[in-house]
């Protein structure tokens, strides 16, 4: 007689514009200015970074440009204070930008006793404070190299990035008993279709124009999220995470959108930022246009 299978199933929930209204990490952008980690040259032009992605969305091309950047720009950054930086704000600026339908997933699948992930390309300092908050237990982000002093070695050990969210989530169902068929996954991006196409109930939430196609043609559900709440008013029916979180390091995710909340300080006529945008126009096409 066969062996009865306790596998069971899980939802696997991408992070931006899927669960957050805006990225994930804005919650510390200003901090990691104020502290020293970025200067207002950079700032400038990770916020015309973002802004093109928010206006066009992102491709293989882009990320691995961004990548590239990224990786040499937090070469040598104390990991560990980037990481108490993001606790340390997180709460405080993080309502109102969580999806009420997004926290409403989580406690129907909890209903249900589904393991529930966050699963992006952001880093662990990023993702695993957020989950911690939302009440989520398991992670998996994009892991970032730490040399023995504790600083970014400038190289990534996984980029929890379309192909690699697939490969991941795969090896995570081997791994503790996740039956993959009887499992969601939702995100709003195209380049997240190898994560969609590793469950049996894929959702396109917010989807981009590529993934709304891809939605629509394959017949995958498509949702659209649209009120974000203050998660505060809701903290006493979210509960706390409990076992371990797959994780690693990483502050990709976090210097990818510092610019985006600190573009829309600059616009302030007279500030010292806004004296930087007017002194880059015309060597990034579009700044301040």
């Amino acid at each position: 007689m066969a062996a009865q299978t306790t596998a069971r199933g899980a939802a696997f929930f991408d992070l931006d514009k899927t669960v957050v209204a805006k990225s994930s990490t804005l919650a510390f952008s200003r901090e990691l200015y104020r502290e020293g980690f970025i200067t207002p040259s950079v700032v400038l032009k990770t916020a015309y970074a973002q802004l093109s992605y928010q206006l066009l969305g992102a491709n293989e091309e882009k990320m691995e440009r961004s990548r590239e950047s990224l990786l040499e720009l937090t070469r040598g950054w104390d990991a560990e204070r980037v990481k108490r930086l993001v606790r340390e704000t997180m709460q405080e600026v993080i309502d109102p930008l969580i999806y009420e339908e997004a926290l409403d997933l989580f406690a129907e699948h909890r209903r249900a006793g589904r393991r529930l992930y966050l699963v992006s390309s952001a880093g662990e300092e990023v993702v695993r404070p957020l989950a911690e908050y939302l009440g989520v237990p398991h992670v998996i982000a994009t892991r970032m190299a730490v040399d023995d002093e504790g600083r970014y070695a400038g190289e990534l050990e996984f980029y929890a990035y379309a192909e690699g969210k697939a490969e991941a989530i795969t090896a995570e169902a081997a791994a503790v008993g996740i039956d993959l068929a009887a499992s969601y996954a939702y995100s709003d991006s195209v380049t997240d279709v190898p994560m969609l196409e590793a469950v049996g109930h894929p959702v396109a939430v917010n989807p981009d124009r590529e993934l709304r196609a891809v939605a629509l043609e394959r017949g995958w559900e498509v949702r659209d999220f649209t009120r974000p709440v203050a998660l505060r008013s809701r903290l006493a029916t979210v509960p706390r995470p409990s076992g371990e979180v797959l994780a690693g390091a990483g502050a990709l995710g976090a210097v990818a959108v510092t610019g985006w909340l600190l573009y829309l300080r600059w616009r302030r006529p007279g500030s010292a930022l806004g004296k930087a945008t007017s002194a880059a126009r015309g060597v990034l096409p579009g700044v301040g246009r």
